[in-house]
């Protein structure tokens, strides 16, 4: 593993993180023994960064993780949550006022066994963006609530996370230097899209470390394919898979490239998240970062993509 700081936190973070959506049953059903036993083993292996969430299997993932973290010791890894988003009986819920950030942020550390939460992010603000306030409410509100907290101990550093990085400068351009110190973006920096990186001198210069997620873009860029409920264009989704045949015929499974490229490619990305509740994947992953890049693949890779390089889908 190589370790980076996030932005000015303090915070050395391995470059693989354990994105701990899987413990919620998100993308399939979960046995719960085999979800804690995948922490366990992200910890073993040298993962030290895990993110998770309330809105992930609407509290699920954060009471399997709290009941993994119970064993291991608390100097072994940093601990990230959110506020904002939320739900519960299958409903969603989105709610971003200062009162209800500061009591999920207790909620939270309750579900996780934890006095002490090292960075809490304002979740999906994108959301907010459609809501009475907007945006603002986000720089007026969530985010002050979350400061407060800092200032008395209860959490060690504050972000916002959005698929959109639109959003994120504008809100790090809305408030006091220094009160966003990460950024957490998701499928903008993959292989099918760089997009991130038009944005990583704007985040240096105001100090805010990044966070990047979902290195196969969702499942683009696997070799099981996209969901149906997944909301990139059929044309990127066809050579996406063309892309993933190409590897295979390779034997170089689309997955370990495209992990590799993410985590490898560009030091000013702290850590990239994956996420997986069997420890063998989680296992596989950590090959995959500690293995070297094989170059020529993702140039060839990126040829096959061609001109759905950097095409968006809706809401990213």
């Amino acid at each position: 593993m190589v370790y980076n700081e996030i932005g000015k936190t303090g915070m050395k973070v391995s470059n693989l993180g354990f994105g701990a959506s899987s413990l919620g049953g998100v993308f399939h059903s979960i046995r719960e023994e085999e979800g804690i036993r995948a922490v366990h083993t992200a910890v073993d292996g040298g993962i030290n960064f895990i993110d998770v969430s309330p809105y992930y299997g609407h509290l699920k993932a954060e009471t399997v993780l709290g009941k993994a973290l119970r064993e291991i010791p608390r100097d072994k890894y940093y601990l990230s949550t959110k506020v904002g988003r939320y739900g519960k009986d299958g409903v969603n819920t989105w709610d971003y006022s200062a009162e209800r950030a500061t009591q999920s942020v207790y909620e939270s550390m309750e579900r996780l066994g934890v006095d002490f939460i090292d960075l809490i992010n304002v979740h999906d603000i994108e959301f907010q963006a459609a809501l009475p306030g907007g945006l603002q409410k986000v720089c007026d509100e969530t985010l002050p609530a979350l400061v407060a907290l800092k200032e008395k101990g209860i959490v060690g550093h504050v972000g916002i996370t959005d698929l959109q990085p639109e959003n994120l400068k504008w809100v790090i351009e809305h408030t006091d230097e220094g009160t966003v110190e990460s950024i957490l973006n998701f499928c903008h920096y993959s292989l099918n899209d760089t997009l991130l990186t038009d944005y990583l001198d704007f985040f240096e210069k105001h100090n805010v470390g990044v966070i990047n997620a979902s290195p196969l873009s969702m499942g683009l860029l696997s070799s099981r394919g996209t969901p149906d409920w997944h909301p990139a264009p059929e044309a990127l989704k066809t050579t996406c898979k063309a892309a993933a045949g190409y590897c295979a015929k390779a034997e170089y499974p689309i997955e370990k490239l495209a992990i590799q490229f993410s985590t490898s490619l560009n030091p000013r990305i702290a850590t990239t998240l994956f996420s997986s509740a069997n420890p063998a994947n989680v296992l596989k992953n950590i090959d995959y970062v500690n293995a070297p890049i094989a170059p020529e693949l993702v140039t060839e890779v990126q040829k096959i993509i061609g001109d759905q390089m950097f095409v968006r889908w809706k809401n990213s």
